[in-house]
């Protein structure tokens, strides 16, 4: 039975972005669009295909199938495709079949276009890609729930002075807010009440907190911003703003906060780094590195801005250690080179790192010299790396395993064993030492074992086929029936890993292309970058995967940003029910993006037509 205007009506009103459409409009498109019917295992449209419109699942599911006929998703009521063909020539880049009986709702490709242009919820749903947002840390334009206290401490109207003032004291806070049962926000108490009202007019401590608090404070909700928070503080010249909504206590921000956000910086931190005199000097620079984090998403800095302003400090820190080390143990007998791989390397540090390093030493090293001082000096460095944040690797891949403190020599041999003979222990290590980059020391040992490496890898075939397939080993979190995969178990059930599967497929599939072309480039963006100029990834197949990576790795500084914010630790397991309906579809359909071009490096190409 063919569907009604009534009943397309009522399911685009339950489906973003057309729920936020005027109804006169849903009402206006409900009757403009396509209804198509298919049976089960029914061809709705094959790779370079003209398109339709776009699809949107009414009732029943769809596979998406990419140029070898791989399945890359299976979506359900709800769900749209056909989107990335149709806006960028109108032809289709994947293949798609109804999986089940499955009723369809096509837009023209008219419908579309008019509604980007017209809506802009419709216009920012279909753009995939990440414009460039603001790089200034302006405070005035930054929202107060960026960088207000989320668990201020509250007290009682009952309560004490006496009780108010420990309180205080033992948290070293300077106001508490008072709550009734409920969690309403009813006063405020400073430590300027206690002074001026309790102390000055000599009141008992057995004194209520309601005789003395500032009733009906004046408050800000969570959306105002720097500027609102400024001219309030300015106007009302008081120092403490509680942050409500709806009636509830949600936070508070003082004027230390605001001093401590304008304060923090990369460039300060790493001045404060450079005069350290030991790691717990660095140590208390680099704690304020979660900080910075939260400072610098909020600003709208993207995210390969924040990780390299992140690594950048963590460069610092090494190279204040080396510094360190040096004075302690006299000079290197012979010049040295200390390198970073893994995330430092490729100068992707987010909230959360552990170090990666090795020390390349001239080859008139002795035996002694390399067991004794550049021991000790490697010792020294990554303990106070550990010292100040970045712990210790898991898998020992650091500069104080003797394997990785070694003369050039052996690393050419190293090198050349793994291209050699790329066995999964080759192919594991290539993978983290083709992200080697110099850090301290003199760099001239590293020149030309990157150019030899790069091209004798480039010229043998059977390494590179070894290092794709260990690059597809890991997947993005795609399901057959749910779009999202969550791990099924453990610590982190029900969440997505936006490391091991978010961005580490792109930084594998990045670091094949660098082989392949031969680019020295370390960073996984620049060398995709590289790869589109050298015509290692085509230009739409380039364009489609950095707006996936850069899809992936904002949300996943952004998750670690709002961890911070609310006083937790930063970790790379998101719950994917803390997206939106609208956030949700665009990481899953980058995620397919990924997914789309592993399967067409696992088939000897990295083309994207």
């Amino acid at each position: 039975m063919p569907l009604t205007s009534a009943q397309i009506l009522h399911f685009l009103k339950s489906v973003h972005p057309y729920d936020a459409l005027p109804e006169a409009d849903q009402k206006d498109l409900a009757g403009q669009i396509g209804v198509w019917e298919k049976a089960s295992g029914e061809g709705i449209y094959q790779l370079g295909d003209d398109l339709p419109g776009l699809f949107l699942i009414y009732e029943g599911a769809a596979e998406i199938r990419d140029k070898n006929n791989a399945m890359i998703s299976r979506l359900g009521i709800r769900n749209s495709f056909g989107e990335r063909g149709l806006l960028l020539d109108g032809r289709a880049v994947t293949s798609a079949y109804s999986a089940e009986p499955t009723i369809l709702l096509v837009f023209s490709p008219e419908i579309i276009a008019g509604l980007i242009a017209k809506y802009q919820p419709v216009a920012r749903f279909f753009d995939r890609t990440q414009k460039p947002r603001s790089r200034e840390n302006d405070l005035t334009a930054i929202p107060i729930e960026s960088f207000m206290a989320s668990n201020p401490l509250t007290c009682r109207p009952e309560d004490t002075v006496k009780q108010a003032a420990q309180q205080m004291r033992d948290a070293r806070v300077s106001s508490l807010c008072v709550t009734d049962d409920e969690g309403r926000l009813i006063g405020i108490i400073t430590v300027r009440d206690l002074s001026f009202k309790v102390l000055a007019s000599e009141l008992p401590v057995e004194t209520l907190v309601e005789a003395v608090m500032t009733a009906n404070p004046i408050t800000l909700g969570p959306a105002a911003i720097g500027s609102d928070l400024l001219h309030l503080m300015m106007e009302r010249r008081i120092g403490h703003v509680p942050i409500v909504e709806g009636g509830h206590l949600v936070g508070m921000v003082t004027q230390t906060d605001l001093t401590r956000f304008q304060a923090i910086s990369s460039a300060e931190l790493v001045s404060q780094i450079a005069t350290a005199k030991d790691a717990e000097e660095i140590a208390q620079a680099t704690a304020r590195i979660p900080n910075l984090l939260v400072q610098l998403v909020a600003g709208g800095s993207r995210h390969e801005i924040v990780t390299r302003l992140i690594t950048d400090i963590a460069d610092a820190a090494t190279r204040r250690l080396l510094s360190l080390a040096e004075k302690r143990f006299g000079p290197p007998p012979v010049p040295y080179l200390w390198l970073a791989c893994g995330s430092q390397g490729r100068r992707e540090q987010t909230g959360v790192s552990d170090q990666d390093n090795c020390l390349i030493l001239h080859d008139s090293v002795t035996e002694t010299d390399r067991e004794g001082y550049f021991a000790e000096l490697a010792q020294y460095v990554c303990d106070g790396l550990n010292t100040s944040g970045y712990v210790y690797c898991p898998g020992d891949m650091m500069a104080t395993n003797p394997r990785w403190t070694q003369p050039l020599s052996v690393w050419k041999s190293y090198f050349e064993g793994w291209i050699n003979k790329p066995d999964p222990e080759a192919q594991m290590l290539s993978s983290v030492m083709f992200d080697l980059r110099p850090i301290g020391g003199d760099t001239s040992l590293f020149e030309n074992l990157q150019a030899e490496t790069l091209e004798a890898s480039s010229r043998n075939s059977i390494f590179v086929a070894h290092m794709v397939s260990n690059s597809l080993k890991h997947t993005p979190p795609l399901s057959l029936l749910r779009g999202l995969a969550t791990i099924r178990s453990g610590e982190h059930k029900n969440t997505l890993d936006m490391k091991h599967n978010g961005v580490v497929p792109v930084v594998d599939l990045a670091r094949i292309y660098a082989l392949q072309g031969q680019i020295g480039a370390v960073n996984t963006r620049a060398r995709l970058e590289e790869a589109r100029e050298t015509g290692q990834l085509s230009k739409s197949g380039a364009g489609d995967l950095l707006d996936a990576y850069d899809l992936i790795a904002e949300t996943r500084i952004q998750h670690q940003a709002d961890l911070v914010k609310q006083g937790s630790e930063p970790d790379n397991f998101l719950q994917p029910s803390t997206l939106s309906d609208f956030e949700r579809a665009h990481v899953r359909d980058a995620f397919v993006v990924v997914k789309t071009m592993q399967s067409a490096v696992g088939h000897g190409r990295g083309m994207l037509s």
